[in-house]
């Protein structure tokens, strides 16, 4: 089941193209990725998302109902967590979590209080004394607290420490379990890669590379360290090679995965003793396409 659907979406601020006709499809079930550096479209495509702004042309569809017309409707089984945190100073955390989900959700006193205690919030502070990554773990909190079928996370670990982060990881998990939805936007490729079952890149406003995460592992270099116990002769004529290093009879360089097995074929003459190999992450993959662009 199709929860979240994008088709050809086109958003200009004057004469500006901040989103160029991308596509995007978000299945039931799924924790999909939405990644790419500051001002590539990522916020702008949430806020479409969330009925905040209005695209110039295309379609954005939750749950098969357009995302500007009823954008209402679809809030009620949304969740939302923004990447910056503005709080209402004179009130505790605890008052904005009970307001933040009180506004579509009875709140259910035993899983916030189990989402306060997981992420080690003093609910009762003033919010104006909150450090930022506290902040964050009230939004965090009160998107996690509601009985929502997608969440929406934009940049959702903003602020947090690493252990918050590994705690955000696991409840992301236990949400999908549940059958629930989570479209997380990202520039931590890292969180992207440990969480995600899918992957979308976004470039200046156009989506370059999309799919399953290892899927999109073949589009990418394997790292490989060869040492040999004599020197490869003419080694610069070995086709398939990339960023080589090479010093004595150690050999480090960079192939394309389904050439390895040919690799190694031109090795083998000169006595491989040891090998290692470093497979693809989602950073080479991302990286490869900024160093092309």
């Amino acid at each position: 089941m199709r929860v979240i659907e994008i088709k050809n979406l086109k958003k200009n601020f004057g004469s500006t193209e901040a989103l160029k006709g991308i596509d995007l499809n978000v299945e039931k079930g799924d924790i999909y990725g939405f990644i790419g550096p500051n001002g590539a479209g990522k916020t702008t495509t949430i806020r479409i998302l969330l009925g905040i702004l209005k695209a110039n042309d295309g379609r954005a569809r939750v749950f098969d109902k357009d995302a500007w017309q009823e954008a209402v409707d679809i809030h009620r089984n949304v969740a939302f967590v923004p990447g910056e945190v503005n709080l209402w100073p004179n009130l505790t955390g605890g008052e904005v979590i009970d307001l933040l989900i009180g506004l579509k959700n009875e709140v259910n006193s035993e899983k916030k209080n189990a989402m306060i205690e997981r992420f080690k919030l003093d609910p009762t502070k003033k919010c104006r004394s909150y450090s930022r990554g506290n902040k964050q773990k009230i939004a965090l909190i009160a998107a996690f607290a509601q009985d929502a079928d997608v969440y929406i996370l934009d940049e959702p670990t903003s602020g947090l420490d690493p252990l918050m982060e590994r705690v955000f990881q696991e409840t992301v998990r236990e949400v999908q379990k549940e059958g629930k939805t989570i479209f997380l936007s990202s520039h931590i490729l890292s969180e992207v890669e440990k969480l995600c079952d899918k992957v979308s890149i976004i470039r200046d406003g156009k989506i370059i590379e999309s799919g399953k995460i290892e899927d999109l592992r073949h589009l990418t270099r394997t790292r490989v360290r060869i040492v040999t116990k004599k020197p490869v002769k003419d080694i610069e004529s070995i086709n398939g090679l990339f960023d080589l290093d090479a010093n004595h009879t150690t050999y480090t360089f960079q192939v394309e995965t389904h050439t390895i097995g040919k690799i190694l074929k031109a090795f083998n003459p000169y006595g491989i003793e040891a090998l290692e190999s470093t497979p693809p992450t989602l950073e080479d993959l991302f990286m490869r396409h900024y160093e092309e662009a």
